[in-house]
């Protein structure tokens, strides 16, 4: 039996605060809950999802830098987290000077594919890899697009939700003209969504009417315990199982699968 290769999907958007990192850690954890073999790829220089996992910056020997820039194996990067099933490439300030390094190669934007292709993903055993990108469309966004099956955008249900966006949708688009032509939108999800909040039915209605199916049903609420979780290291389904932010997330992992498993019977 051939060895599978993962789905690649990077979680992007050049906007801060709309929950990128929150939704890297918590879907990665809820795919982990199904059984599923998930690997997390920090790729913000802040390296919060590494923090939000539990990993200390002390223990952060090996990380992303080090898989971009220094021929490191992925293998060899990966670190265990308290979540069965879910490792992460951790992350630490050495990647706010990456850029700097990566504009004088040829291939600047396709060393994260390099990387991972010369990692041999397909005998790592993962079903996902998820790249937590940082909040800005940069040299190491483009390098996680490239190396990208797809992309899931996060979007903060506010008044300026879509502006950024088209930014965002026009990079996917060029990217799949001249690097990646495999590379598609995986779709947006809201976050931060306040059903009580009459703006954020309206961002919604104003989201949907213009994306139509790249909307994911479901919609990240606003949530103590997602706030919390981070603090104690852990994903919000593991911290608290039963809170909104913890269903909202398994939710997004069954929707995210069931439209995977669709596409692999056409």
């Amino acid at each position: 039996m051939d060895a599978k290769r993962p789905r690649i999907i990077s979680i992007a958007n050049q906007k801060g605060g709309v929950g990128k990192t929150t939704t890297t850690i918590n879907l990665g954890a809820a795919l982990a809950a199904q059984g599923l073999n998930v690997a997390l790829i920090d790729l913000d220089p802040q390296g919060n999802a590494s923090t939000g996992l539990g990993i200390e910056q002390s223990d952060r020997e090996l990380t992303t830098y080090d898989l971009l820039l220094q021929d490191t194996p992925l293998s060899d990067v990966l670190r265990e987290t308290e979540v069965p099933g879910l490792k992460i490439s951790p992350a630490t300030t050495d990647l706010s000077s990456a850029d700097l390094e990566m504009v004088t190669s040829a291939r600047r934007i396709f060393l994260m594919k390099d990387a991972l292709a010369a990692s041999n993903t397909e005998n790592l055993d993962l079903d996902y890899i998820l790249i937590d990108c940082p909040p800005s469309l940069n040299l190491l966004t483009l390098n996680a697009m490239v190396a990208s099956d797809s992309v899931l955008v996060p979007l903060q249900a506010e008044f300026f939700a879509l502006e950024g966006l088209s930014q965002l949708m026009l990079s996917v688009r060029e990217i799949r003209e001249t690097a990646n032509s495999k590379l598609r939108l995986e779709g947006v999800v809201l976050t931060m969504y306040d059903k009580r909040n009459n703006l954020c039915h309206h961002v919604e209605m104003d989201v949907r009417e213009n994306l139509r199916d790249l909307v994911f049903k479901t919609m990240i609420p606003r949530n103590v315990r997602l706030s919390e979780a981070p603090s104690y290291g852990l994903p919000v389904i593991n911290y608290d199982p039963v809170s909104q932010g913890a269903v909202a997330y398994k939710a997004l992992a069954n929707e995210i699968q069931s439209r995977h498993k669709i596409e692999g019977q056409v």
